[in-house]
């Protein structure tokens, strides 16, 4: 998720335990308290991003590939970057530390917050395409939830309206509102969002508002509906999900129906269940060949048609009425090529280390969950260039994903 995601689901999760909490008797200890759980649990909600300081431990693209969602993101680093955090925060915030010496309840919620805001960060991650692989060491495999876009504004107007309402400072207030207001608006105009979504957006900012507006200071109306509606829309998403991945394969094995599919990513739109983009691997073994092809679907084209969709999906163009689905491009190779590339060249086998969708095109390899071909991305690695020279150096042992088409299951 991106780092806007992090950080108002930190801040609105510390305000929740702090409104949870028996009040402290003293106001200069009450005020800390609700400082320090706010803080800890922001900063831990974007410790793990700090792996991004790793990236150079490897070549471009490499080194944000296989270093970015890392080892920060394992459940196993958890313990690690709570400790470190808790003893900074122990050693640089005097307050924090008077604080913590004379108040269980304090010491208990911080150390807590700390720990689910690292856990919350690893799970958020979780829900998108890109993945993690959260069981390194004893399982290296990436897992994907494919149900949640990496920027949405789901979650920031679901957690952010409570803090922008509690904010003190007017100023401040009105810049959280302009950016919450402001972000899902600029995504509408630009196609990446659509109308009734952002309408569905205002009116959840506007029940918020209305709970947490005039409230007691202790009120947590507005915070449990706010993480009620999150929780919702990830349920929602999960079912969707799978309804999209089903339709997706059923098409295709009428196709083809010699086609072994074995896997359908699953691009999410923001803050929208019905349409979505996909990419699908598919193998023939006995041909000796794999396909990636990438679409749209909508799974309510009587309600908001695919061609309706959001340009995020890659433009799906013209489709007749009521269609459901629709193709817009596809690659055929050789596995034999592919799996030479892996075994001679050093640098296309740790980029298969990432690949989930790997197209070969003109000697550069793209993953296509995040564009074509013809659109290189962040993914994009020129392999071609790399062939013969030095290895690249700390390549994590993360599980290839398409071992499949590696011939190494």
């Amino acid at each position: 998720m991106d780092n806007l995601t992090h950080s108002v689901t930190g801040l609105a999760m510390g305000e929740l335990v702090e409104r949870s909490l028996p009040p402290e008797t003293d106001s200069l200890r009450a005020r800390t308290r609700r400082k320090l759980l706010l803080f800890t649990c922001w900063a831990a909600s974007n410790f793990p991003d700090l792996d991004l300081l790793l990236t150079r431990l490897s070549p471009r693209p490499l080194g944000y590939l296989l270093h970015h969602r890392g080892y920060t993101h394992t459940l196993v680093g958890v313990l690690p970057q709570a400790a470190l955090l808790l003893s900074l925060t122990w050693l640089l915030w005097p307050g924090a530390r008077r604080l913590l010496r004379g108040s269980p309840a304090a010491r208990a919620a911080t150390v807590g917050v700390a720990l689910f805001g690292l856990l919350l960060h690893v799970a958020m991650d979780y829900l998108n395409v890109y993945g993690v692989h959260p069981f390194h060491p004893f399982d290296s495999r990436w897992m994907y939830g494919d149900m949640v876009f990496i920027v949405e504004p789901v979650f920031w107007v679901a957690l952010g309206t409570p803090l922008a309402v509690m904010a003190s400072r007017p100023i401040a207030r009105l810049l959280l509102f302009a950016l919450l207001a402001g972000g899902p608006l600029f995504f509408t105009v630009f196609g990446y969002l659509q109308w009734g979504s952002l309408l569905g957006l205002f009116l959840l900012g506007a029940l918020l508002v209305w709970l947490e507006r005039g409230g007691a200071a202790r009120n947590r109306k507005a915070l449990v509906t706010g993480l009620a509606a999150g929780l919702g829309f990830v349920a929602i998403q999960a079912v969707a999900v799978q309804s999209a991945r089903e339709l997706v394969t059923q098409q295709l094995t009428q196709r083809d129906p010699g086609t072994q599919v074995l896997d359908v990513p699953v691009l999410a739109v923001a803050s929208n269940p019905l349409c979505w983009g996909f990419v699908t691997i598919e193998s023939n073994d006995a041909l000796g060949n794999y396909r990636l092809t990438r679409g749209a679907l909508s799974l309510a084209p009587s309600i908001t048609p695919v061609s309706n969709c959001p340009t995020a999906l890659g433009g799906p163009g013209k489709a007749t009425e009521g269609t459901a689905l629709i193709w817009l491009w596809e690659e055929h190779g050789k596995l034999s090529r592919l799996r030479e590339l892996a075994s001679d060249n050093c640098y296309f086998n740790a980029w298969m280390r990432f690949a989930r969708a790997p197209s070969l095109v003109g000697g550069s390899a793209t993953d296509v969950r995040f564009g074509t071909p013809g659109s290189p991305n962040f993914s994009t690695l020129n392999y071609a260039q790399r062939a013969g020279a030095p290895c690249p150096r700390n390549v994590p042992g993360w599980g290839f994903p398409r071992a499949d088409l590696l011939g190494l299951h």
